[in-house]
């Protein structure tokens, strides 16, 4: 029975997951060619991609069906993780987002996302015949908002955006009523006009505000954006080549390891490699698509499509930012940008969708 599920293991979609997280690893290479305090982060990120490999197989090879029983108890060791960090967590950038761990900062926020996952998988499909009620969406809703409390008051607004994203695409795909989507809509509307008015930080408004209005906004706070337009643009076709970018190089473009890694692609591989590499992950996320298509059961399709809205919704915020199409925000380019925690919670989600696609026919003897 076991050569039967490996056999349907989707190795067009760890070959594509191993093409953008090697890919990531020579990025932040030539990101950071010439700094010798950073000097030995691309090898760090090797060692995070043999790790999150093996994560991979190993949740790959746990039978997602046997996950409820542990799903709850996950959440909330999650969960209190991120209050551990609250209160004893290390601070950098203005936030309180990670806990040393030796010489490792481990970034709860990111592993959460696949808590929530996991939770509402099991949620909804268990009320999947009681979708009927306001009470589904709303209990859900519960679910998930100690998570988005707990990473906003980091703050870490990004983060909490991509949990509502996942909750909301699985909501959708759990069956959510329209007529819960229109009063729920209403009442996100509602609650983000308080938000802004009460509970955004100012360099949060201020991002939003320099991206409807970029002419208003000071030189200096435009530094991050015009530098990242300036390596798209002189990129051109096919850029100025591995390890030769002026503005990564030179150290014009600042945090080019993790949220502008997209601009250094642009300079260095140019146009054509941008789009190669905007082209592997449409085809990534096309494969987990056809994976919950054929998902057996509705806890798969909901573990996927929760899955591959983390990486769409990551994936369109980050390159959108890089372009100025976007609002800043913190958002690693998924398998690309630096970082253990984001890169394991991705290989993992991976995994759990492998899980999914060999285990999506019955066995006779089952």
């Amino acid at each position: 029975m076991r050569r039967i599920f490996w056999r349907r293991f989707d190795w067009v979609l760890l070959g594509l997951t191993l093409i953008l997280s090697g890919f990531g690893v020579l990025m932040i290479a030539s990101a950071l060619a010439g700094n010798e305090v950073l000097a030995s982060w691309p090898l760090r990120q090797a060692g995070f991609l043999v790790i999150g490999l093996i994560l991979l197989f190993v949740a790959a090879a746990v039978d997602y069906r046997l996950l409820p029983s542990v799903t709850y108890v996950i959440y909330a060791l999650l969960l209190a993780a991120l209050v551990v960090i609250a209160i004893i967590g290390t601070v950098a950038g203005g936030a309180q987002r990670w806990l040393t761990l030796g010489e490792f900062l481990l970034q709860p926020s990111e592993l959460i996302k696949l808590g929530v996952i996991l939770v509402l998988a099991h949620y909804l499909s268990a009320r999947a015949e009681k979708m009927e009620s306001f009470l589904t969406p709303l209990l859900g809703i519960l679910l998930l908002a100690p998570a988005v409390v707990l990473i906003f008051l980091q703050p870490n607004l990004g983060t909490a955006l991509v949990l509502l994203v996942i909750g909301g695409t699985m909501f959708f795909v759990g069956g959510l009523r329209w007529r819960h989507i229109v009063v729920l809509g209403g009442l996100a509307m509602g609650a983000a006009v308080v938000a802004w008015q009460y509970l955004l930080h100012d360099y949060m408004r201020d991002r939003v505000l320099m991206f409807l209005n970029p002419s208003a906004a000071a030189a200096a706070d435009r530094y991050n954006i015009d530098q990242a337009m300036i390596s798209i643009g002189s990129g051109g076709w096919l850029g100025r080549g591995l390890f030769r970018g002026s503005q990564s190089q030179l150290h014009f473009l600042r945090i080019r390891h993790t949220d502008f890694i997209f601009s250094v692609t642009a300079e260095e591989l140019g146009f054509v490699g941008a789009v190669l590499l905007i082209l592997l992950l449409v085809f990534l996320l096309l494969r987990l698509l056809r994976i919950a298509s054929i998902a057996r059961d509705s806890y798969g399709r909901l573990i996927v499509s929760g899955v591959t809205a983390m990486i769409m919704f990551q994936m369109v915020v980050n390159i959108g930012m890089n372009l100025s199409l976007l609002p800043v925000t913190g958002l690693p380019l998924p398998f690309i940008s630096y970082g253990g925690s984001a890169l394991w919670t991705f290989l993992i989600g991976i995994g759990l969708t492998e899980s999914v696609a060999m285990r999506y026919r019955k066995i006779e003897f089952e």
